[in-house]
């Protein structure tokens, strides 16, 4: 398969639709993956996931006990339309409030997300209008119905005893240890799941986990016995977007080949078709592409950092890299080549 270039992206191979694509995750990984999607189609559904605790929407979610909106927000913002219209709607939704009272570092459009629901009684409609008025290249959708707790067996807590597991709950704390996560379950352990969801997945053609934090916010997504259903029966092909960087406490000293064998261990009837690295973040390119293969998968190996040696995706370089990957025949992978 030919490399394509950051700039100047040639539109989707084949019959010359777009592909509809489903992309699962949260914050600032889904961010990244839905900056470079919309450069290739506007047939894009953002899975979002509801388990955030900590900041404004951890405040929100106790206060109201609705969903917290922040990873939500933040996808819609990566979405908007880039026009002056749309993008200062995007700045207006991410401006947090300086103050000295109960207002300090809300997000608006948390606030706003919120004000919606209210006023709707329906999270997904909230969610649609929020969307139409940035001009959203795509939708937005909460992984469950109603908010969840992650919770994690964690190594490395119990002095004197590093093999000892110690039960830690919820998503900032979990993101946050100073042990090694070893595994995470979900509270509730079957959310309901909305409709919408279960029909994007249903009518896409490819389906895109990561980048993003492993244990909360790609692997939850896995863990949703309705989600997984849905994963694991639709006609859509399964990209795996692998992080530039180890999260301190979620994935310290993970190879990138860990990562996926952490994803089989959680999804173990999950079909992986393509896997995205970057050859900075890979260690051992043949341990990869072994444990890659095992899931069905082949390994595409793109630059797509930004460059200046921050573990940050940059978007056209991103999106070369799925467009590689999307063009590519069923059951034949993107290959090993360089970036």
């Amino acid at each position: 398969m030919p490399t394509v270039g950051a700039a100047g992206l040639p539109g989707t191979p084949g019959s010359g639709a777009a592909p509809a694509v489903v992309a699962l995750g949260g914050g600032h990984g889904l961010s990244a993956s839905l900056s470079a999607l919309r450069h290739l189609t506007d047939r894009l559904t953002a899975v979002v996931t509801v388990a955030d605790d900590g900041g404004s929407s951890g405040r929100l979610r106790r206060e109201l006990g609705g969903l917290p909106p922040g990873d939500l927000r933040m996808a819609l913002s990566a979405l908007c339309d880039d026009s002056e219209w749309g993008r200062t709607w995007r700045d207006v939704l991410q401006h947090r409030f300086t103050s000295e009272g109960s207002l300090h570092q809300h997000a608006t459009g948390n606030l706003l997300i919120a004000t919606l629901w209210e006023l709707l009684g329906d999270e997904v409609a909230g969610l649609d209008w929020v969307g139409r008025l940035l001009g959203a290249r795509g939708r937005v959708l909460p992984m469950a119905a109603v908010p969840l707790d992650i919770e994690a067996d964690v190594l490395g807590l119990v002095p004197g005893d590093p093999g000892a597991t110690t039960s830690v709950r919820g998503q900032v704390a979990v993101a946050s240890t100073p042990g090694q996560v070893a595994a995470v379950r979900l509270v509730p352990e079957d959310p309901p799941v909305r409709p919408e969801v279960v029909t994007a997945i249903a009518e896409a053609d490819w389906v895109v986990l990561g980048p993003g934090s492993w244990f909360t916010s790609v692997l939850p997504h896995l863990m949703v016995p309705g989600l997984l259903r849905a994963l694991t029966s639709t006609r859509a092909r399964t990209c795996v977007t692998l992080n530039l960087a180890v999260q301190p406490g979620e994935t310290d000293g993970f190879s990138a080949e860990a990562h996926l064998e952490v994803l089989a261990a959680h999804a173990p009837g999950l079909v992986v078709d393509a896997v995205v690295a970057d050859p900075v973040a890979v260690g051992d390119v043949d341990a990869l592409v072994r444990v890659a293969e095992s899931l069905g998968a082949q390994v595409l190996l793109r630059t797509v950092s930004v460059g200046d040696g921050t573990p940050r995706h940059d978007a056209l370089r991103l999106a070369a890299a799925y467009r590689d990957v999307f063009s590519a025949p069923a059951g034949h992978g993107a290959g090993r080549g360089g970036g």
